[in-house]
């Protein structure tokens, strides 16, 4: 879902985003609050959480990257910018949240297994398999059938055209945002239905999606899907034999392999 995300918005506003990984937290502790800390039902929290991921990420984009590619910005001063923006959020949930580590389930242990050919998934994890592959698939029929897509498509391959062509690039480009971030926002909360949330947890995600992103397309969202099943496959099968703190070193091992052989990814945008 991370990936997906992220190569929604590098594909159109073309700047790798490193405050998208803080959204992450943002859907995770908005749930927590709304659903743990007020009590609320799970299905409306989640839904606040999603919303108000999408709506910090579309305010960030006005408030800080609108004005900085308006100014023509280089990528280096957009990418100073968005760790900014990373740094800030992180500390703000941390302020109101503290640093300590929370989990979402009000059921902990008490999840349903399931067990395929030997192998064990729990319910959150199939969740979080069947909604990547939804939000995949409707992102891609989007793209391909609507107006909306279509012009997400145009201002990736040349937004300067597109400005005069009479698309609004700046609204566009916002919307993009919001899915992107909601996305984000999703993400981080089912994985604090599956693993927990804390205030940095956006950082890994976010480096995570990011090498999916590469080694499957950057801006192509089916390759950064693709990406991101073949790295997860990668590591976990890579840390069968040895320990599980090789998982790491074994992800950023193929990312440089890929970045040496087939820069572009598995798949061309």
């Amino acid at each position: 879902m991370v990936a997906l995300g992220f190569n929604l918005i590098y594909g159109t506003a073309k700047f790798f985003d490193l405050g998208y990984g803080a959204l992450a937290a943002v859907g995770g502790y908005t749930v927590f609050y709304f659903y743990k800390g007020l009590g609320l039902d799970l299905y409306v929290a989640v839904v606040i959480g999603v919303l108000v991921a999408g709506a910090i990420g579309t305010l960030i984009y006005r408030l800080v990257y609108a004005p900085l590619r308006k100014r023509k910005s280089s990528s280096m001063v957009l990418l100073v910018a968005a760790l900014g923006v990373m740094t800030a959020l992180q500390s703000i949930v941390a302020i109101l949240f503290t640093s300590q580590f929370q989990t979402l389930s009000k059921n902990v242990g008490g999840e349903a297994v399931y067990n395929i050919l030997g192998g064990v998934i729990t319910h959150t994890q199939l969740v979080i398999l069947i909604l990547g592959l939804l939000i995949m698939t409707g992102i891609g029929l989007v793209f391909r059938y609507t107006l909306f897509g279509k012009a997400v498509k145009a201002i990736g391959d040349d937004e300067e055209v597109s400005k005069i062509v009479g698309i609004n690039t700046t609204q566009i480009i916002g919307w993009v945002f919001f899915i992107g971030s909601a996305i984000a926002g999703l993400a981080g909360i089912l994985v604090g239905f599956d693993t927990g949330i804390e205030p940095t947890m956006g950082l890994s995600l976010l480096l995570k999606g990011v090498i999916a992103c590469i080694i499957g397309g950057i801006g192509n969202v089916y390759g950064g899907v693709l990406g991101a099943f073949l790295l997860a496959f990668i590591e976990n099968f890579g840390i069968w034999q040895i320990s599980g703190e090789w998982k790491d070193a074994i992800a950023f091992g193929v990312l440089i392999i890929f970045l040496l052989f087939r820069p572009q990814g598995i798949l061309k945008r």
